[in-house]
């Protein structure tokens, strides 16, 4: 398959993706329901069957769908609906292949950090957390903060790659985060202490140099970031 089509063909994945999500989020298509076939979602979309698949495999992926053998895609969890009140539906493939780099590259980061930091990096790091914890604290969006805060976890590698990758990448990540931190302030107030106990487990692990731990409590928190995205208003 030429790079051309290869390229066409994931666009396409992404729009089916968005039209699905949207389904499942507005209710069209309700938890434990069965997807219609990918033939019918095909001629729904416009696509071929290879597309619908790679479609339904990152929805699997996400969690939001199942497989069950010989009887098709069943919904597992309905995504907030509040998504499309901050991002446009094209947006949401995006955001979440940010997130899938982001769990990797970020925890390798914060491994690094535990080992490598001085003493103006972990300044750093507790005066971003100390920041995100007075912002959410006031219910403002904390973006900035928290932009800040994986900024300096990059930093306190001292390593001129990850500084340089975090930098390239922070307006992608601000946007998901954006998204994250709007849903959250739409929560139970529970639901910011759970974000300001995950960065507190970051720089723990850091500061103590378990780079396993940290990077392991990064991973955790840039996951549980992402299925937050997913659940519904009454949860915590």
């Amino acid at each position: 398959m030429s790079t051309t089509k290869q390229t066409s063909e994931k666009k396409l994945a992404d729009l089916v993706y968005d039209g699905i999500f949207s389904m499942i989020a507005s209710g069209e298509i309700s938890e434990n329901v069965r997807l219609p076939s990918e033939v019918e979602l095909g001629r729904h979309f416009s696509v071929s069957r290879p597309v619908v698949r790679e479609a339904l495999a990152r929805l699997r992926d996400d969690g939001l769908i199942q497989s069950r053998r010989g009887s098709g895609s069943y919904v597992m969890r309905k995504p907030d609906a509040n998504v499309f009140r901050f991002v446009e539906i094209g947006s949401v493939s995006d955001i979440q292949r940010c997130y899938d780099f982001r769990v990797g590259f970020e925890a390798g980061a914060a491994g690094l950090a535990a080992t490598a930091w001085r003493a103006q990096e972990m300044a750093e790091l507790e005066s971003a957390v100390a920041e995100l914890s007075q912002a959410l604290s006031k219910g403002e969006l904390a973006v900035d903060a928290d932009s800040r805060f994986h900024r300096a976890v990059a930093a306190a590698t001292r390593n001129s790659y990850y500084i340089s990758v975090q930098n390239s990448l922070d307006q992608n990540i601000r946007f998901g985060m954006n998204l994250a931190l709007n849903l959250s302030l739409l929560k139970p107030a529970a639901r910011n202490k759970i974000v300001l106990e995950e960065h507190a487990e970051i720089i723990e692990a850091i500061r103590q140099r378990d780079a396993t731990a940290a990077s392991q409590a990064m991973a955790r928190h840039i996951d549980n970031a992402r299925k937050r995205m997913f659940e519904g208003c009454e949860t915590t």
